[in-house]
């Protein structure tokens, strides 16, 4: 009785939150140990150290403990960074498969869409919007393609410090902002493979609902970790579906568009096309706390949004390190230094 009331508050307490988390720390650590597990062997090794790799499986939490921080200003950047309700964007008369990869020029886009359209949006509860994130669908595309930068700058210099003089001390201080970068980065990627998290769906369904899906506010919550929880799923038990991951083709686009952005969004909107079987499922009482441990089709949902979580975020990380360019000025500072020159 004890364990019931304290999920149930649990569940009240997420529920109510304006930010809404995605995966539990085990499930956002599930992600990031399944993406080392599908790195290809010639990655850099350092990853792969015990320490390392903990540390990244780690802080695929690191986000989420951010939001444990009362400030408001870290609140409101934190909170718009982990998705992005993707029905919003046709609400303000924009196409997801041609929206613009620049964070802010998209804000002021969304705005004057939001503006003009404003009768397709529901009104705002100014007391359910003490963050002021309400008025935006979220951010969770541009938060992954702004860390793959810069764990490409990362790689970068690393590469600098190790073949033009850097010392042991840089050399392992590059080592350990790729290590974090990384880890971090997962929590985000992780995010994307919630369903939940890439639809105005994300708490219950809203709206017309003429199948009857669920509008239980806990929903969310316990999809992200009670499940996982009471089914045993673990990341152990997944790494032998994972396939060695590929680079993700950053050939320039006739767009101009980021094509890390552009893979990310597409990643996002496949998890969306997630989100009415995922209601689908649940209105069979899959996901019944009484029925997770033996419930073969809820485990295998969840198991395969995390290992899809798992392969995109492997898939990233190859590509930020398969295409590290050349840190021209930190080189050339670096020959200075050993040349004696200031």
């Amino acid at each position: 009785m004890k364990i019931a009331r304290c999920l149930g508050l649990t569940l009240l307490l997420t529920a109510t939150l304006p930010g809404l988390r995605a995966w539990d720390y085990e499930g956002h650590r599930i992600v990031n140990e399944l993406a080392l597990a599908a790195l290809p062997k010639d990655f850099p090794g350092f990853v792969r150290e015990a320490a390392n790799a903990e540390r990244i499986a780690f802080l695929a939490g690191e986000p989420d403990r951010w939001r444990n921080n009362p400030d408001l200003p870290i609140k409101q950047f934190n909170s718009l960074d982990h998705y992005l309700d993707l029905e919003q964007l046709a609400w303000a008369g924009l196409d997801a498969n041609t929206v613009t990869d620049l964070r802010y020029v998209f804000a002021v886009e969304f705005a004057a869409g939001r503006a003009t359209h404003a009768d397709k949006f529901p009104a705002i509860d100014p007391a359910k919007n003490q963050e002021h994130t309400r008025e935006w669908p979220g951010m969770l595309p541009w938060a992954v393609t702004e860390y793959y930068g810069k764990l490409k700058s990362a790689f970068s210099y690393l590469k600098a410090f190790e073949t033009a003089g850097g010392t042991p001390e840089e050399i392992a201080n590059a080592k350990a902002n790729i290590i974090y970068l990384m880890g971090v980065m997962g929590h985000y990627v992780g995010d994307g493979a919630q369903p939940l998290h890439a639809t105005v769906h994300h708490n219950g369904w809203e709206g017309a609902n003429p199948h009857r899906y669920t509008k239980w506010r806990g929903l969310h919550s316990w999809i992200d970790g009670g499940f996982i929880n009471k089914a045993g799923i673990n990341a152990a038990a997944l790494r032998s579906r994972m396939t060695v991951a590929g680079p993700i083709n950053v050939s320039p686009r006739a767009d101009g568009r980021d094509p890390v952005f552009v893979a990310t969004m597409e990643y996002l909107q496949a998890q969306n096309a997630q989100v009415e079987p995922l209601y689908a499922l649940e209105k069979t009482k899959t996901f019944k706390s009484e029925n997770a441990a033996h419930s073969v089709e809820g485990r295998a949902f969840i198991e395969g949004q995390l290992v899809k979580g798992g392969e995109m975020l492997a898939a990233i990380w190859t590509t930020a390190w398969r295409n590290t360019i050349e840190d021209g000025y930190l080189t050339g500072q670096l020959a200075k230094r050993a040349a004696g020159k200031p």
